[in-house]
């Protein structure tokens, strides 16, 4: 029962990071791809029927571990306290940039919620990828398995750790160019024009980038915990999980070329899937390593609730998945085809 519910847990982030990522993306390239208004009207508006939908992801992430595994909620929620409270100040003043900017026709008034709408997207997927980062280097648990780390401290390998350090800072980079890129491919889907253009010629630039950092971000993994690696190759899941991201970075790239826009996003939400997959399938049952001692951790086996809480949760769960599904694929109907620009309307 706790491997079914870390497994729902893992799926759910993973969902999110494929839903929320591309308009995370989308925002973090919007004043790069768009320098006049309409353009920028664009891009808000190819992302505006999405963006607040794909955050339920989110809050269904946080439901599961707050059912199934609340002392690792717990644990995260006090020792990333001042780095979550950063993560909400950045949801909250991404969202609030999207429905102002429109409110008042004035370029000083929309040049500056587009300034922040460009900024928090950009630190949303980095403080993400420090999170998680943070999970895959370990922490220091005490004894009732919580833990406290400054927001930052030295940016050296053998330095003090920090909720932002040259690990965890490595691994928001590499979140930020995947979403980029996802972002990228996005918008060459759902726009058209010089959008649609630039879009496509970001995404090309970003594609070797992503695998540079991607390489780099493994290397510096196996340095602060070496056990990763020797691990994934002994589990089946952990492997075919890799086959999945090297598959979507294939789709990605091929169907950028051959101007397939649809394939090649959807080639990078697998690569972004197979990432994530092939991390939980390695460190399971683990959820928060303890560093330096690993047989301290918190775990799947040793937080999650009681059996008959458990079984409870699973009578609820496929409906609020089923929901959330059947909204989404609606939306995407709704919303089909390339975004357009009316005047007086919209973003």
């Amino acid at each position: 029962m706790e491997a079914l519910w870390f497994a729902l847990a893992s799926v759910m982030v993973a969902i999110y990071v494929v839903m929320d990522g591309f308009d995370f993306g989308a925002g973090a390239l919007h004043l790069f791809i768009a320098k006049e208004d309409r353009d920028r009207r664009k891009i808000l508006g190819a992302i505006g029927p999405f963006w607040d939908g794909n955050e339920v992801w989110l809050l269904a992430g946080g439901g599961v571990l707050f059912l199934a595994f609340p002392k690792v909620l717990a644990s995260g929620l006090s020792g990333f306290y001042l780095a979550i409270m950063l993560v909400l100040w950045v949801l909250i003043l991404r969202g609030i940039s999207i429905e102002f900017r429109s409110h008042i026709k004035d370029g000083m008034w929309r040049a500056f919620w587009d300034g922040t709408f460009w900024i928090s997207s950009l630190l949303a997927p980095i403080l993400f990828g420090a999170a998680l980062g943070n999970l895959l280097r370990g922490v220091p648990l005490n004894d009732q398995g919580y833990f406290s780390l400054p927001l930052w401290a030295s940016f050296t390998p053998t330095g003090e750790l920090g909720i932002l350090d040259w690990y965890t800072v490595i691994a928001g980079v590499m979140a930020l160019v995947a979403l980029m890129h996802h972002g990228a491919l996005f918008l060459a889907w759902r726009t058209d024009g010089e959008v649609e253009t630039k879009a496509r010629a970001w995404a090309s630039k970003l594609f070797p980038v992503m695998i540079v950092v991607w390489i780099v971000t493994s290397i510096a993994t196996h340095i602060v915990n070496p056990a990763i690696f020797p691990t994934m190759v002994t589990r089946p899941l952990a492997l075919l999980s890799c086959a999945v991201f090297l598959v979507g970075l294939v789709l990605s790239f091929t169907g950028r070329k051959s101007g397939k826009d649809a394939l090649a996003f959807i080639g990078s939400g697998l690569y972004l899937l197979g990432i994530l997959a092939a991390a939980a399938a390695t460190i399971y049952p683990t959820m928060i390593f303890n560093r330096p001692n690993p047989e301290a951790s918190l775990t799947a086996l040793n937080s999650a609730a009681s059996e008959q809480s458990l079984r409870l949760g699973l009578l609820w769960w496929p409906v609020g998945l089923v929901i959330a599904i059947v909204y989404t694929v609606v939306l995407f109907r709704i919303h089909a085809g390339k975004v357009e620009v009316i005047e007086g309307e919209g973003y």
